[in-house]
């Protein structure tokens, strides 16, 4: 990907991303208080090694379960209305957690079902609220948006738990969760502040099931997106032993309380700021794949730190790295996720992103967290160190592709209008699209690999199945043939899915054909 030459502040110059940003740094303050004073609630119980992991999975578990419908919501419904409804809620939520926890209520399991409930609030609005970036900042800024949204939450990183820490040594975690309801605030009053530009609606919006599954036919006929995908689940499986087990680890190893603990997370976040500051001038001289690698090793080495040595101005230093290494690697992800999902189907491909990312760390926080109550911290802690080490290598072989990112995703409706002598209904369908191409026997190896590029053209934009044929009649004629689910779906690939990357895909094709190609639209009828 060719890294645009953006400043990191670029996008603060933008009023509404500027409000929006503060506001969300405000409520990432009140998380990170949150996380703290739960987990802290939780360390002093004798079953510790597996309870405090259980806070971070069950905040990012309900993304297992609603990642996709809550991506595919975000594409379908007004994502600012969405986005309102969402925070609103889990203000109410974090507000009963306090209320509870002042009467004496909050049981572990009373803790960690709120929480539960709170992550389902959270895995709503994550696929809109990253949908929306294109909205408040040009294209060439995204990567500059991807980082300050990193800086964002791990400033608060740096601030919270430290602030936590000492409120909840001073009075308890009653008042962190207090706070953290009305951190809500800031985003809500902005985004009904915010007025979207109106756009025209081309079609009816797509059914619920059929987006779905749209979006998962995109993700599979789309290497970068699978490859992105890999690389996450490759870093972040491992790294999230280092999330679950901080806690237990200054507590027992280092001997910490509280304060000491937020400290440890502190350094994180300061991290994290740090590698802010140099992420453009990294990604610009070492590229995607490099600094992948990097960061990677970073974290191992932090993570083998944080089991081996327990100096504890030494394990600050380690993890200021890895906080550094943790931005790196999830900025570089999520500024390649948002640069090569088209709109259409950006909050459907973003949410398969946050499966992955908080799915992971909520299923590895709970293996770590076994694997650690089996073993040994330290023994868990130093196996997710070589695993980050093999993610590192692994980059040799398996890639962020090179044009991640760097595609021409604009909408490009270059597509003619059928011509029919009826006009089907929406629900209409299959529909099976044959175009007719007429290709020399010498230009046949050109012809097919041009065409292995434009079947999963087809298949991203709504094609089910689809393949090549060579006429037994006509000679040096192939016959593309692809099925649509419905007429409505055929249109969706006319008039809003098609991008200025799959006209290059077809003119590729065209040069290797004889004459214009020829198209016939099939509908299939029922027949009793």
């Amino acid at each position: 990907m060719a890294v645009p030459a953006t400043s990191t502040w670029a996008p603060l110059a933008s009023p509404i991303y500027r409000a929006l940003w503060i506001a969300q740094f405000v409520s990432n303050l009140g998380t990170w208080m949150q996380t703290v004073g739960a987990q802290w609630m939780l360390v002093g119980d004798p079953r510790a090694p597996v309870l405090v992991p259980l806070v971070q999975t069950a905040t990012t578990l309900p993304v297992m379960l609603l990642a996709l419908p809550s991506g595919v919501l975000a594409d379908l419904v007004d994502r600012r209305r969405l986005l309102v409804a969402t925070q609103a809620a889990m203000a109410a939520g974090v507000a009963a957690l306090a209320t509870l926890t002042g009467a004496g209520l909050a049981t572990p399991t009373v803790l960690l079902t709120l929480l539960f409930l709170i992550g389902c609030g959270q895995a709503l609005t994550a696929p809109a609220w990253q949908a929306i970036q294109p909205d408040l900042v040009p294209r060439e800024q995204i990567p500059a948006a991807a980082a300050l949204g990193s800086m964002s939450m791990n400033g608060a990183r740096a601030i919270g738990p430290a602030v936590a820490g000492a409120l909840v040594s001073a009075s308890g975690p009653t008042l962190v969760f207090a706070l953290n309801a009305v951190s809500f605030v800031g985003i809500v009053v902005v985004l009904l502040l915010w007025r979207r530009p109106a756009t025209e609606r081309l079609l009816p919006a797509e059914r619920p099931l059929a987006a779905l599954s749209a979006g998962g036919r995109f993700i599979r006929s789309s290497p970068i997106i699978r490859r992105i995908l890999l690389r996450a689940v490759l870093f972040i499986a491992p790294g999230s032993a280092l999330w679950g087990l901080l806690a237990v680890v200054a507590q027992r190893q280092l001997g910490l309380s509280s304060s000491g603990y937020g400290l440890l997370l502190g350094a994180l976040g300061v991290g994290a700021v740090l590698g802010a500051f140099v992420l453009g001038r990294l990604q610009s001289t070492f590229g995607q794949n490099k600094l992948l690698m990097a960061a990677a090793l970073g974290f191992a080495g932090a993570t083998a730190v944080l089991a081996l040595v327990h100096n504890f101005g030494a394990v600050l230093a380690a993890l200021v790295v890895g906080g550094a290494s943790w931005l790196l690697a999830l900025s570089t992800l999520n500024a390649s996720m948002q640069l090569s999902l088209p709109a259409w189907v950006r909050a459907r491909g973003l949410s398969v992103y946050q499966l992955t990312f908080m799915g992971g760390q909520a299923i590895g926080s709970l293996v770590w967290g076994l694997v650690a109550g089996v073993t040994t911290t330290v023994t868990a802690l130093l196996i997710s160190a070589g695993l980050l080490v093999f993610c590192a290598v692994s980059a040799w072989w398996w890639p962020l592709h090179a044009r991640t990112g760097d595609l021409d995703l604009t909408p490009s409706a270059h597509w003619p209008e059928p011509a029919l002598v009826f006009e089907p209904e929406p629900p209409d369908g299959p529909v099976l699209v044959l175009i007719y191409y007429r290709v020399e026997p010498d230009d046949e190896t050109g012809f097919f690999a041009a065409m292995a590029v434009l079947g999963r053209s087809r298949q991203r934009t709504g094609a089910a199945q689809w393949q090549v044929f060579r006429s037994g009649e006509e000679h040096s004629t192939f016959v593309e043939a692809f099925v649509v689910r419905s007429w409505d779906e055929h249109l969706r690939q006319h008039r809003t899915r098609q991008t200025g990357q799959d006209l290059v895909i077809e003119q590729a094709v065209e040069r290797w054909v004889q004459g214009e190609p020829m198209s016939q639209h099939l509908i299939a009828v029922k027949t009793s």
